[in-house]
Order: structure tokens, then sequence, then C-alpha cells
């Protein structure tokens, strides 16, 4: 403002005496490329080193009181003894959901026959304790059935098969909403493979044609458990180290989480560690010219900063 006051009062001065402003133009050129100097070294500097990083620099959270264990997709049983822990140890109430299977497998793993009750004996849980929830039908997944099943519960197992089944059925509905309830009460969920994968808030592989299609428009929103997150699994079996890199440069807020088949990551609060394996990180940036880096077993991750702790 103090330029253009200036230039008003000098633009009057010249009128008034020497009746034209053409004479103005030169002034006006130098006062004009000062201006310019202004702003690119004061407002516009303020603007890019201040406001920008505000815009960019997303952050990621687990739950504040529970806690996460998301799971490569090969059965690390040091994740599954870390979930018995978590949940209470042997007696504690478990859920195990299945959908991610089709309804075929499901039969053929013996499932609706209580045999998922038996995989979790072979965890050292108590399968009296062990409740499984499946259906393909919202109703169904807003039933009291359902809730209060979750409402008793101190442990969720989601299991593997693919992760557009479980969006299908539970997105927005009770079942979504109790999961976030047994996690403010400090209960833990336990994913596996799909089960990783629909933890996150960006869905990936959601395609049901098939897991080769990375994003897919309308299959594209997980639960969210780890807020700003896309999580990848079975990474180093089946070669899928880059794939991560295009949602990342198209969701530029997003962490990816590319989890080797025989890790798994243990979340609570801002940070998570590792154990079992390597675990690729996806944050944007590059590292020794790769778009990734990856954590060793026994690491630990800042959620909030983005950047490896320990």
């Amino acid at each position: 403002m103090l330029y253009f006051t200036v230039a008003l009062d000098v633009v009057n001065y010249y009128q008034v005496f020497f009746g034209s402003a053409a004479a103005l133009l030169p002034l006006f050129s130098l006062m004009l490329a000062h201006f310019t100097k202004f702003l690119l070294s004061g407002a516009l500097t303020a603007l890019f080193t201040g406001l920008i990083p505000m815009v960019c620099a997303a952050q990621s959270a687990g739950p504040e009181k529970g806690w996460l264990i998301i799971d490569g997709g090969g059965g690390l049983k040091e994740a599954e003894k870390r979930f018995v822990t978590l949940a209470g140890g042997p007696n504690g109430n478990i859920v195990f959901i299945p959908t991610a299977l089709s309804d075929e497998d499901i039969e053929k793993a013996g499932f609706f026959r209580g045999h998922g009750t038996g995989l979790l004996k072979s965890w050292g849980i108590n399968p009296d304790h062990v409740t499984m929830l499946h259906t393909r039908d919202k109703a169904r997944a807003n039933s009291e059935f359902f809730i209060e099943a979750l409402r008793k519960a101190s442990g969720v197992v989601i299991w593997g098969g693919r992760q557009w089944r479980l969006a299908d059925a539970y997105l927005d509905t009770g079942v979504e909403d109790e999961i976030k309830r047994l996690l403010a009460r400090g209960g833990v969920v336990f994913g596996t493979s799909a089960g990783a994968t629909i933890q996150g808030s960006f869905l990936v592989r959601g395609d049901p044609k098939g897991n080769e299609i990375v994003m897919s428009p309308g299959h594209e929103r997980g639960f969210g458990l780890l807020s700003n997150s896309a999580i990848d699994q079975h990474v180093n079996t089946r070669q899928r180290e880059h794939d991560l890199v295009t949602v990342i440069e198209k969701h530029r807020e997003l962490l990816g989480l590319g989890i080797d088949e025989g890790a798994a990551i243990v979340v609570h609060g801002d940070s998570f560690e590792v154990l079992g394996g390597q675990v690729a990180i996806y944050d944007g940036k590059q590292h020794n010219g790769n778009s990734y880096y990856f954590l060793s077993p026994g690491q630990v991750f800042s959620l909030k900063e983005r950047i490896w702790i320990k």
C-alpha cells in the first residue's frame, strides 16, 4: 500500500506543476521493479517457506489407546503371539472375520463349521471365546448380533483374501464403527493380507476384477484405522516393490507401507515397530535414487514425523 500511495502523490504533483504525467514512465518502471523485488523477497518467500510446508506435511496416526497388527500375509508367529498378549491372553474375547475370502473358500477352509476357532486355538486362544462374523449384507452387518459381539471383544482378526469384499460388506456399517470403538477402548486389530490393506485409509488393489490393479475408483477407501496410509502386502514374494509409487505420486498426503510376506508392523499411537522381515516406506521422496526405502526388524518408525527413529 505504501508504494501505491507514493505513486499517486507523485502523479498529482506532476499534473499540477507540469500538466502531464507522461514524464513519469521511467520513474514508474523503476518503482515497479522495486515492488516486484519486494514481493519475491518477502511475501512470496514467506508463502513458499511457510504455508506450503504446512499443507504438504501430512501426518499419519494409529489408535491412541488401541493397537494394530498389520501382517504381510505369511502368518508370522511373532505377530500372532503379540496379538494374543494385547487381546488379554488366551481367554480374551476374539471376533474372527473371514469375509475377504469367497464363500467357496470359506467353506473349503471349514470356517462355516467352526474351524476358524480351531485356527485361533493354534495361536493359543481359547476357542470358546471366539466368535466368527461373516456376511455380504450391510443390513446384517448392522444387526444386533454383529454389534454385540464386537462390543464384547478385546481383539479382532481380519483374515486375508480380497480386500474389496471387506469394503463392500462393512464400510459405513456398525461393524466398521464398532471396530473403531474397540480400538478407542484399548483393543487390538490383527489383519493379514487383505485384512492388512483394509486397515489403511486408501484401499490398494481394491478392484474386484483383479488384484494386479493397484488403484480402482469406487474401491479406494479402507477403514482408515491407520490414517493417511496406503498398505500393500506380500511385497517381496509377489515383486510388488514398485507398485505403491504411483499411488503416492497421485495422493501425496499418503504414507505408503509395503509389507513383506514374512513381516508385520505393530502400530500404537504415532509410531510402529517392525517385526519379522522388511517393510518398504513410500514417502514421496527420493532415497539414493529410489522412491522407497526399507525398514528392518526391530526398527521403530514415527508416523507423525514420517522418519525412522531407531
